[in-house]
């Protein structure tokens, strides 16, 4: 199936900066949209970025002017960005992938296990 995996996570200073990857693998066949999620405690899960297979972007309000995502086709990877960080983006961030794998063509999205930010001085 399709193993999705986030790194790169960490604690940071308000105004410093983070790289998230997320890499997908398995039996991958394809691979569209690739995508970042996060939660606070007690909070709904929320897009922050999207990127499609052929590079266009989505990008929550909140991380418009300070996050990037970017994704690399030849490795299935995605990753996003992050720079002039704030407190309140403290979260767990999490990769969704929607992808197929080899003997079962169907399209599927896969979640990987999150990865926290914290941001504090």
């Amino acid at each position: 199936q399709v193993q999705v995996v986030e790194s790169g996570g960490g604690l940071v200073q308000p105004g410093g900066s983070l790289r998230l990857s997320c890499a997908a693998s398995g039996n991958i066949f394809a691979v569209a949209d690739m995508g970042w999620y996060r939660q606070a405690p007690g909070k709904q899960r929320d897009l922050v970025a999207s990127i499609t297979r052929d590079g266009i972007t989505e990008l929550s309000d909140s991380a418009k002017g300070r996050f990037t995502i970017s994704r690399d086709n030849a490795k299935n990877t995605v990753y996003l960005q992050m720079n002039g960080l704030k407190p309140e983006d403290t979260s767990v961030y999490y990769c969704k992938v929607r992808a197929t794998y080899v003997g079962n063509f169907r399209w599927n999205e896969y979640w990987g296990q999150g990865t926290q930010v914290a941001v504090s001085s």
